[in-house]
């Protein structure tokens, strides 16, 4: 063997392995340190709210566990009964804060996560449907659409609010009712570049349904926009929810969220005690940060062309 057959066997052992498009996915992904650490926080914070009932001290809302004696308690203060300490003191009901913003958390991501999908669904249904169909039926749900999203969507959320009432249900078919332009403009976007390409020509002329075409060819590659729109619709539904709770319109008092949290302290605010509304309004805005900041790094992975 020659030397230059023998670089040639070094070069070909040396070289690595191909990525797999998930491997691609993670190393471009955890390029960012920042992304990293909120997509971390991220799931962090869904499991603490997942487990909630396991590790904290009280069921909140439970009368049987609630003290009124440990009402506005501070910070660190050992409870009544002697058993743990509210590490983070106490709400003017006397609930232990950090069992209050775990079970409120979970209320809010599950508000937030529930209708970011069924809205994420009805809106790219809708969406596909116009850019596939075209003609006078797109001109009229995009016409649909634009007046949809020339309304602030904390006023379309009142409205209904007002006539639904209150509950999760509720807020949710508020939310959806907000959000699904949103999906509806992107998909149908995406829809529209796609239906263009040969591959549409070539199943059309294979007799493949309209139905298939929609949803097992052109859907998937509208994918990634639609995930970048996920997690940027979650977090503002999560910030509505707390919107409409701290006005007082959105969740019942027996339905806990952390805007009704940050509502209930907001009256002892004067009076110096701040942890009432100070600490669930913290994990309200980190909550909402993380989100955004892993759907940024989403957007720069799946559209490298839109990254700084």
């Amino acid at each position: 063997m020659s030397v230059t057959d023998a670089g040639a066997v070094n070069a070909t052992v040396r070289r690595p392995a191909a990525q797999t498009p998930f491997q691609r996915f993670v190393a471009d992904y955890t390029e960012s340190r920042l992304a990293t650490i909120a997509f971390i926080l991220l799931i962090a914070t869904m499991v603490l709210a997942l487990i909630a009932p396991w590790i904290v001290p009280q069921n909140p809302y439970d009368l049987a566990q609630v003290d009124i004696m440990d009402s506005r308690l501070k910070p660190g203060t050992p409870a009544s009964s002697g058993k743990y300490t509210h590490w983070l003191g106490t709400d003017g009901a006397g609930r232990d804060l950090v069992s209050a913003m775990l079970y409120g958390l979970r209320i809010s991501l599950a508000v937030g996560v529930m209708s970011g999908l069924i809205a994420m669904a009805l809106g790219a249904a809708i969406g596909l449907v116009a850019a596939y169909v075209g003609g006078r039926t797109e001109s009229l749900i995009m016409r649909i659409v634009d007046l949809q999203l020339s309304f602030p969507a904390i006023l379309v959320a009142l409205m209904l609010i007002a006539i639904l009432g209150k509950g999760v249900d509720k807020i949710i078919i508020a939310l959806v009712t907000v959000q699904w332009a949103y999906y509806a403009r992107t998909v149908r976007g995406s829809a529209l570049v796609e239906s263009r390409k040969e591959y549409v020509e070539a199943a059309r002329c294979l007799g493949l349904s309209n139905a298939r075409i929609l949803f097992g060819h052109i859907l998937p590659n509208c994918l990634p926009p639609l995930i970048v729109v996920v997690t940027v619709q979650t977090a503002h539904a999560i910030s509505l929810e707390a919107t409409l709770s701290f006005l007082g319109v959105g969740l019942p008092q027996t339905e806990p969220s952390l805007g009704l949290l940050i509502s209930n302290g907001f009256q002892y605010m004067l009076s110096g005690e701040y942890w009432i509304s100070f600490f669930p309004g913290l994990v309200l805005l980190m909550t909402i940060v993380v989100i955004n900041l892993v759907g940024d790094q989403l957007r720069d992975v799946l559209n490298p062309r839109l990254s700084k």
